[in-house]
């Protein structure tokens, strides 16, 4: 059998312990809200201060918050 990079995502069979099977590990609550202060935050963060120097240095008001 090939094994390429698509590899990664086929699962293998459900794992059984006394004939039950393991629930496999899903998203959480927690890793939705981890996502969201170690991504999201620094991305829009780091918008804000890109669209915040080009403001300073253009004049002209580029950022999201110039439509509200």
């Amino acid at each position: 059998m090939k094994l390429g990079w698509l590899s990664i995502f086929r699962r293998g069979r459900a794992e059984q312990v006394m004939g039950y099977r393991i629930v496999e590990p899903r998203p959480t609550l927690w890793a939705v809200f981890w996502v969201i202060v170690y991504l999201i935050l620094p991305v829009m963060a780091l918008g804000s201060l890109v669209d915040l120097l080009v403001q300073w240095s253009t004049g002209q008001c580029t950022g999201l918050w110039c439509w509200f």
